[in-house]
């Protein structure tokens, strides 16, 4: 079969050849290119494979539907909703992501973000090199807190476990109850309720039709002045609009944002870009050498044991 990866995987050439070594020992072959996107160039690369390997490039109706011989879309990232899932339907096309390959390094990131924003960490910094003191920089422990988890997933449950270890009290939100969330003492409350009673609200949704602009004008509105919001998730779960208006107003405090509505670089006046004590960083939360090569073996995985018969991660 013919594997064709349209983007870099993070990882070092001689690591991925490892990786792919087996599947070249059995006749299959294997090509990488760096990231286009141009539709008709990735029409051409795709042409006549068998496998496709993407990050998070996005993979639309036009290339999917161009793609004959395609049967097996390998995602090396936790969400999907960058591939056109209706085009893979049609053309049963089997898709498979690499979830829980950056929960370590997500949830870290997580507790950065929350930290930098909730300590100031930013501009105290600034005051340091600019010569000044801690003079208006003083800013809150987390200990003794109330923090609140939307999304109870792999990652969500890491959290808040990190963030019950801080000594917070850690509430919840999500479609679906857990029992290992229960048990660690933490309560599900309505979406509603957990916006407006939390000092600070951690996103680990999905990004798909019913979370979209969940966290809309209306809940961010629902904000305590004091509280904070934190999204390393997808960003178009939240109307970064909405958030940097309540941040400019000082309708709630602060914000650590890893994740937006396009991919950086940002566009000039991103409404984000001048919004006080916000940390923004660029879409960098699953981005460490060690997830890197986590996800290159998961990614790799997938098509073999596909190939196998076994298929593993499937998410179409």
């Amino acid at each position: 079969m013919r594997i064709v990866l349209l983007e870099s995987l993070g990882v070092a050439r001689g690591y991925l050849d490892g990786l792919v070594a087996p599947l070249l020992s059995q006749g299959h072959s294997f090509e990488a290119y760096c990231r286009s996107d141009d539709v008709k160039e990735n029409v051409k690369r795709l042409a006549g494979a068998d496998v496709a390997i993407i990050a998070n490039m996005p993979l639309g109706g036009q290339v999917i539907s161009s793609c004959d011989r395609l049967k097996m879309i390998s995602v090396a990232f936790t969400g999907y909703d960058h591939v056109d899932m209706e085009s893979c339907l049609s053309k049963r096309i089997t898709v498979s992501n690499c979830a829980g390959y950056s929960t370590d390094s997500v949830v870290e990131l997580a507790l950065g973000l929350s930290l930098a924003v909730v300590r100031k960490i930013v501009p105290c910094d600034g005051a340091v090199r600019a010569g000044k003191t801690k003079d208006g920089l003083i800013g809150n422990q987390l200990a003794g807190k109330t923090v609140g988890i939307v999304g109870t997933g792999a990652i969500g449950v890491k959290v808040a476990a990190v963030f019950k270890a801080l000594g917070c009290n850690v509430v919840a939100y999500s479609r679906s109850q857990r029992d290992e969330v229960l048990s660690m003492g933490i309560p599900y409350l309505s979406l509603k309720d957990l916006m407006s009673s939390c000092d600070l609200i951690s996103l680990h949704l999905p990004c798909n039709g019913e979370t979209a602009g969940l966290i809309d004008r209306d809940m961010i509105s629902s904000m305590k002045r004091s509280s904070f919001l934190i999204n390393t998730a997808r960003g178009p779960i939240v109307d970064n609009k909405a958030l940097a208006d309540a941040l400019k107003s000082g309708s709630i405090a602060g914000a650590g944002i890893d994740v937006f509505d396009m991919e950086p670089p940002l566009l000039e006046g991103y409404p984000l870009l001048d919004a006080p004590n916000c940390v923004l960083t660029p879409h960098v939360a699953f981005a460490t050498p060690e997830a890197l090569q986590s996800r290159a073996v998961i990614a790799i995985d997938n098509v073999r044991l596909w190939m196998d018969g076994k298929p593993q991660n499937v998410v179409r």
